[in-house]
């Protein structure tokens, strides 16, 4: 089977490539034939021309969230620039895989999320980074309405990090004037970060703050679900071409 060639932004904070590598390792356990390889767009190493010229055969797969600017022109310039025709599966987002590990979070971090009756009193922000992209902005409100619709919170409210507001002050104000008896902040990111950290500090007079995705199993179920999307499209192409 081609490899799982897993593309991720990278930062400077070494939190990112620790978090990457462990949801790595939970993609490797859901499925352990499976080859998986790591390459970053900037700031961490191996960047991706150091790793597609030794794939043979591989499926690109971009951890991100949203179809923005890097999924659109960075990962397509990058693999260009590489010499690489790798198929490349769509983004994370959305999906319901995402809403349970926003769930799992939430758990984690306190909140009763199974039980009805607390959702029906709990609005939630879904602190996303932002993007000048619209569209992004507009996936990442409809991940919200689903949240929302699904599991009943009394409201969700969308904030970013960065871009244009509201921010997560904001949002949590507009909660409480919705009516949420309490109030919860989930990071919609996938490692820690400058942005996550922001997010996190802004939350100041939440009840619950949840941690960034990460290695969530959701998440590598994901990963997996999507680079098994990708091969299936790719395959009657390679076999026109054979």
């Amino acid at each position: 089977m081609p490899a799982l060639l897993l593309i991720a932004h990278g930062s400077r904070d070494p939190r990112h490539a620790a978090t990457v590598a462990a949801l790595v390792e939970e993609v490797r356990a859901q499925r352990p034939a499976a080859v998986v390889a790591t390459a970053y767009l900037d700031h961490c190493a191996p960047r991706i021309p150091q790793v597609v010229g030794r794939l043979a055969d591989a499926v690109a797969v971009p951890l991100l969230l949203n179809r923005a600017f890097h999924a659109k022109h960075d990962i397509p310039a990058a693999l260009r620039a590489a010499g690489s025709r790798l198929p490349v599966a769509d983004v994370l987002g959305p999906s319901p895989l995402l809403l349970a590990a926003l769930d799992r979070r939430l758990a984690e971090a306190g909140l009763a999320v199974g039980s009805p009756a607390v959702r029906a009193r709990t609005g939630v922000v879904l602190a996303a980074a932002g993007s000048s992209d619209p569209a992004a902005d507009a996936a990442t409100r409809t991940v919200a309405a689903a949240w929302r619709r699904t599991r009943g919170w009394a409201a969700v409210e969308v904030a970013y990090a960065s871009a244009a507001g509201p921010r997560v002050p904001d949002a949590l104000a507009a909660l409480r004037t919705a009516g949420a008896a309490h109030t919860a902040v989930a990071p919609y990111l996938l490692a820690p970060g400058l942005l996550p950290d922001r997010i996190t500090a802004a939350a100041e007079g939440a009840d619950v703050v949840a941690d960034v995705l990460g290695p969530a199993p959701e998440l590598a179920s994901l990963l997996l679900r999507r680079y098994d999307q990708a091969l299936r499209a790719a395959q009657p192409v390679a076999a026109l071409t054979a």
